[in-house]
């Protein structure tokens, strides 16, 4: 994002969260032991059990860091339990040239386009916010072609 603040719902806070406790916790003290025990085998220079526990934490370390700059950017939105229309944190069901699909409309920070989870800043995350169950929605997709959709159901976070 252009603002570098970051929008998640506050179940993506909540799994962030988890997952930065974890790898603070459990991932860091597992790697730990994977360099102290490659260690032991003896020259690290020529030791790739030692080398890839070390990339392991690079990694790890890299992560912790995104995590932390992203939850202190983040503002997290407050989904209405009582709309019928689409925000973020909404679960959308739409029809897409008569295939069924369902969409959960969150933040860019939390997307995931093999769980469903689209962000509102994707052409057809933006294009359904706001829309109601019947609209008929259009965007232009990735390919430069134009996508349409009738909303069939509008579900908002519990």
């Amino acid at each position: 994002m252009a603002d570098s603040s970051y929008i998640l719902t506050q179940e993506g806070k909540d799994k962030l969260e988890e997952e930065l406790h974890y790898l603070e916790t459990q991932k860091r003290a597992e790697v730990g032991e994977r360099i102290k025990v490659a260690r032991e085998f003896g020259d690290i220079s020529e030791n790739s059990e030692y080398d890839d526990a070390k990339n392991e934490q690079g990694l790890m370390e890299a992560r912790i860091a995104e995590i932390t700059h992203i939850l202190a950017e983040a503002t997290v939105v407050n989904t209405p339990k009582r709309s019928s229309s689409v925000h973020i944190g909404s679960t959308v069901t739409v029809d897409m040239n008569g295939r069924e699909r369902v969409f959960s409309i969150v933040g860019a920070a939390e997307s995931n386009a093999h769980e469903g989870k689209i962000s509102n800043e994707s052409p057809v995350g933006a294009a359904l916010l706001g829309h109601k169950k019947g609209d008929k929605v259009t965007t232009t997709g990735p390919t430069g072609r134009d996508i349409e959709m009738t909303i069939l159901k509008v579900e908002q976070a519990k």
